[in-house]
């Protein structure tokens, strides 16, 4: 199994600062995400994803930037969005900046393709949000075209048509890794599997067993299309930090944790946070992976088990405000710590 990490290059302003911050500010979250990327490409990780938002408190609106930037200080890690919204985004150019990252990075990218759990892109670039699932099925089918043609001929209901139109660069992976990034909508699951496409699950609440009809619906739709299961592979995205032990992570991640989840939960409607609720999320079944590396390696394995056996799995932890130094540390557990242990009974 591979383990990885994903970022939203989340910006945690100094105390009484407004949360856009100064230039300079922004600039040195940038510098120390990519010292994150190095580091985790120096300790042996075997992915690093950057998000997509459009919103203050994140810095990942431009990630193929990131990422190009990260891959002139790499050598081996895989570079991957964690996720490119498709639904908002140009196919043409989601391949041209992924096709021209791939050779940046010596064949080392990847796409993983979504809606957008934040819906902000789409006033912004002139979406209507009652289109949020025929844009997505469109886009991905376009984007599909591309990877296996270098003409394409094609049109649709929300991008002018192209009529024998050549699309380069083309990347030196052939073809270019694109998975399916999806939350609980069955749609999404069935849709991965027909195209036989990579499965990237995003579980950020509940417990990740819940998740297993919706994984064996993407399986069966791969294999009634006709596709191998060895191609039909699922990933796991998880909110989680690693520290020395879980006494020790759980008092680094939870206090920013709740002051992230209940400002978003204000927007939602969802209620605050409580320590309560946490900790039955960070329970041996639940979807938070907070805690020591054995532990943690121990849940890894068990959710892979729940989930019929998965092939990555990235922590998402920039999301809890925690320092840089904190984020290091547990970049360096994960691969020596964590990452042996899972390798070794997959």
């Amino acid at each position: 199994m591979e383990i990885g990490i994903d970022s939203f290059a989340a910006y945690r302003p100094a105390a009484g600062v407004d949360v856009a911050g100064s230039g300079e500010q922004r600039a040195q979250a940038l510098a120390q995400l990519l010292d994150r990327i190095e580091l985790a490409d120096y300790v042996g990780l075997d992915s690093f994803g950057i998000g997509e938002h459009h919103r203050e408190e994140f810095l990942d609106s431009a990630q193929t930037l990131i990422l190009s930037a990260a891959a002139a200080r790499t050598k081996n890690i895989r570079l991957t969005s964690a996720v490119t919204v498709l639904s908002s985004a140009d196919p043409v150019r989601v391949f041209q900046n992924f096709s021209t990252l791939d050779l940046i990075s010596g064949g080392r990218a990847e796409i993983v393709v979504g809606r957008g759990s934040f819906v902000d892109s789409y006033p912004l670039f002139g979406l209507d949000l009652e289109d949020y699932d025929g844009l997505f099925s469109e886009k991905l089918e376009l984007l599909l075209r591309i990877r296996q043609n270098e003409r394409v001929t094609w049109s649709g209901s929300f991008r002018p048509a192209l009529n024998d139109q050549p699309i380069y660069p083309r990347p030196l992976q052939d073809p270019l890794p694109i998975w399916v990034g999806v939350g609980g909508t069955p749609a999404s699951f069935a849709r991965a599997g027909m195209f036989g496409l990579p499965l990237m699950v995003a579980v950020i609440g509940g417990e990740t067993h819940r998740f297993r009809p919706l994984v064996d619906l993407y399986r069966r739709a791969g294999a009634e299309a006709g596709h191998p299961p060895e191609k039909l592979q699922v990933g796991l995205h998880s909110l989680g930090y690693v520290g020395e032990d879980a006494a020790k992570a759980v008092a680094d991640y939870y206090p920013g944790y709740a002051e992230m989840f209940t400002r978003i939960g204000r927007e939602r409607g969802w209620p605050p946070v409580t320590k309560e609720a946490f900790d039955a999320q960070n329970g041996p079944t639940g979807a938070l992976m907070v805690g020591g590396p054995d532990e943690i390696a121990e849940r890894i394995l068990r959710h892979s088990e729940a989930l019929g056996g998965i092939s990555r799995f990235t922590f998402m932890m920039d999301n809890a405000g925690l320092e840089h130094e904190q984020l290091l540390k547990s970049y360096e557990l994960i691969a020596t710590k964590v990452a042996p242990i899972v390798k070794a009974n997959t």
